[in-house]
């Protein structure tokens, strides 16, 4: 530590710990220790040599034992003296081996010695007090056992309160660590203990790291405990300090989670007693306190947090739901009648919390619902009338006055229309009012209800003609999963359209997408409908200005040759997939010779022989000994992915001739080719055509030209060597 604090000199019972000196002191004592004197050594009969051999072992193995020791506790102590150094560094390596100067104290000293010393120089940097605080939660079998793991809670406390976000999320993780590791007493009474403490701190970060563990302390707590620590929780969501605010509300809903796992659904079936008593009142206890979180008045960095409770929220009251139809026997039919009635008024509640996030003033906090509204679906989706309320929400999110809202809300699209849940249709006048906020119970209105994808498919037009590239951009990536929800009439009737509009955009980087995500629609609705309108968007794309988008279109290439066959490819296509060969990026000829082949293996060696051979063997043909160097290098690639002896009859003979070219670039990519080709083959054509070329080859003027050449021969001789 770079710092000590002065203290009053200590009991002669008790080592001075706020120094590293005695802790170092001490281990110089156990270390120089006079050793004891060797046993005298045995006269053993000389016909006995085998006994004598394994004594002699023993006595090495003992004193290698003893000279491992002596360097562990070598180490230990240098690493304690980094504990002093003024270099940050070294007090950061030294924080983190923690475990190794504990294995040489020993536990006692270390209860002793070493965690003192820690809590005293909790004024160090924050990088070596993070350290600390995770080193700290590993140390529960080197201060005696579970027994002892109270002892480390101490310096704990203490990180859990500096001002260093990170410093107290390591140390609540070490905490919550050690805490499963304490007995039903210790853990009420230290760790509950603690958390007690650390909630009526007057500073306000140690408050915060109360927020953070009443959740994960509350399951094991008893009764008085539970609602001791629900009080300390009302009380840190109502601070003064916003900061603590934020902290109580990101906790709220999974506190709110917890009370329903642990004390409503009692010993996992839902009785009469175990929702309608004192459970019951926790839990509108928390709404109270969701509402008050959820308040418009709360700062934006509190209401953030609105709708990831809601998520909590809604997944505690689907978990009631499930539990009681479960535990159905044990219930009176008016009991579940009154448990249904009141799983409604719960979320009558927490659903206009959600609804308004959607309204609110901050943008940031309607981005955070439109990007997590997929899960606040989810959790919903099996309450009755609560997706009635949600999906006009939703359409309200992809209409929202901000681009970054409206591309959040659209990339959810179809997670939301997965739901499978039946709704009103938009505007019917049905479908409830504000007030009830769409939870209508008349059953005769049910026949009216139609899936959330046929209701959201209607907004897409909307979307293509948005104003923001991002959100048409989103669109063109998670349409077309509409297609298996909708069907094949449907997805021709409404989802085509909008689709072929998104083919046609402006945007480079929404015509990508869409083509990138067409599997889906292709299987619903098949080709026919997509080929007049899909070859003009990559014909466009393939001559994009950014060499990215023309990388990103050949690497889908493929994809669209295994979705729609080789029936696509016409002449304007397969000269481009081939052409790519000559562009001025590097990439995108390595990316060109990569897709003939995987074209090669999806549509097979006589439909490339047919279509990509004679356009290939033109490129050698041509002046720029660049793009003869590429093909080359396609040509290997290929042959590779075709049959023995096609690859034998149409490739081979075409390499070869390639070493007479009059560029040495060309000549010796002709060597490396040979070597990719090579082991395709047989010995017999090695010897008899490949290995005759590598020997003129190695004799060739150019350097490189014969170094490529000798690597070759040297690699596929071993190769055949190895074949034998």
């Amino acid at each position: 530590m770079t710092t000590t604090k002065s203290a009053a000199p200590p009991p002669p019972d008790m080592p001075d710990v706020t120094e590293t000196g005695t802790i170092i002191g001490n281990i110089h004592h156990h270390l120089h220790q006079p050793l004891e004197p060797a046993s005298p050594m045995l006269v053993v009969p000389e016909d006995n040599n085998d006994d004598t051999a394994i004594m002699m072992m023993q006595i090495d193995n003992n004193e290698a034992v003893v000279a491992e020791e002596e360097e562990e506790e070598e180490d230990a102590l240098h690493t304690i003296e980094k504990l002093r150094s003024d270099d940050l560094s070294s007090r950061v390596e030294a924080a983190r081996k923690l475990p190794s100067i504990a294995l040489a104290l020993g536990p006692e000293r270390t209860r002793e010695e070493l965690l003192p010393f820690l809590s005293d120089g909790i004024d160090d940097e924050d990088e070596v007090l993070e350290a600390i605080a995770i080193s700290l939660g590993g140390l529960v079998p080197h201060v005696g056992g579970p027994t002892f793991a109270p002892s480390l809670l101490t310096p704990l406390e203490l990180l859990l309160a500096v001002e260093e976000t990170v410093v107290r999320e390591k140390a609540a993780t070490s905490v919550i660590t050690i805490s499963q590791c304490l007995s039903e007493a210790d853990y009420k009474q230290e760790f509950v203990g603690m958390i007690g403490r650390l909630a009526n701190k007057e500073w306000f970060t140690a408050r915060i790291s109360a927020c953070t563990l009443i959740p994960h302390a509350f399951p094991k707590m008893g009764p008085e405990l539970r609602r001791l620590h629900l009080e300390y929780f009302a009380k840190l969501c109502k601070d003064d300090v916003p900061m603590v605010r934020r902290i109580a509300s990101k906790n709220l809903g999974t506190l709110f989670y917890t009370v329903v796992e642990t004390t409503l659904l009692g010993g996992g079936t839902t009785t009469k007693t175990s929702f309608f008593d004192e459970s019951y009142s926790y839990t509108l206890t928390l709404l109270d306190l969701y509402e008050f979180l959820a308040g418009g008045d709360q700062p934006d960095s509190v209401r953030l947090h609105t709708t990831e409770n809601c998520v909590c929220f809604g997944n505690a009251m689907t978990l009631i739901r499930e539990q009681s139809s479960s535990s159905s026997s044990q219930l009176s039919s008016a009991e579940k009648e009154e448990i249904m009635s009141r799983i409604d008024a719960l979320v009558k509640r927490i659903l206009p919390l959600i609804a308004s996030t959607i309204d609110d003033r901050s943008w940031r906090v309607r981005w955070t619902a439109a990007s997590k509204f997929a899960a606040v679906v989810h959790a919903f989706k099996t309450l009755h009338g609560a997706m009635d309320a949600l999906v006009p929400n939703y359409e309200k999110l992809l209409q929202d006055p901000e681009a970054e809202v409206r591309t959040a809300a659209t990339y959810n699209l179809s997670e939301v229309a997965k739901t499978k849940a039946m709704v009103f249709p938009a505007g019917w006048s049905g479908a409830g009012s504000d007030s009830d906020n769409g939870m209508d119970t008349d059953d005769d209105k049910d026949t009216h209800r139609i899936p959330v994808a046929q209701r959201l498919v209607k907004r897409l037009v909307g979307l293509t003609e948005d104003d923001s590239v991002n959100v048409r951009a989103a669109l063109a990536m998670v349409a077309t999963e509409l297609a298996p929800l909708l069907g094949k009439d449907a997805s021709v009737l409404t989802l085509l359209p909008p689709m072929l509009l998104l083919l046609r955009d402006s945007s480079s980087e929404v015509r990508l997408n869409i083509i990138s995500s067409l599997s889906l629609l292709n299987d619903v609705i098949g080709t026919d409908l997509l080929h007049q309108s899909l070859l003009p968007a990559i014909l466009d794309l393939a001559d994009d200005g950014k060499w990215r988008i023309r990388l990103a279109v050949i690497e889908r290439i493929p994809l669209l040759a295994k979705q729609l066959g080789s029936d696509f490819f016409d002449d304007r296509l397969l000269g481009l997939c081939v052409g790519w060969l000559g562009d001025d990026i590097s990439s995108i000829r390595e990316a060109a010779a990569k897709n003939l082949k995987e074209l090669t293996a999806l549509l097979g060696t006589e439909w490339s022989i047919q279509n990509l051979f004679p356009r290939v063997r033109q490129v050698m043909e041509h002046p720029s000994y660049l793009r003869r160097m590429n093909a080359v290098q396609a040509m290997a690639l290929m042959a590779t992915a075709m049959d023995v002896n096609s690859a034998q009859v149409e490739v081979l003979p075409i390499l070869l001739e390639m070493h007479y070219d009059p560029v040495p670039n060309v000549r010796f990519n002709v060597a490396k080719s040979l070597g990719i080709v090579g082991t395709i083959f047989d010995r017999s054509v090695y010897q008899g055509q490949i290995f005759p070329i590598l020997t003129l080859m190695e004799n060739d003027p150019d350097r490189d030209v014969r170094y490529f050449a000798s690597k070759t021969r040297e690699l596929l001789s071993v190769a055949f060597k190895k074949s034998t």
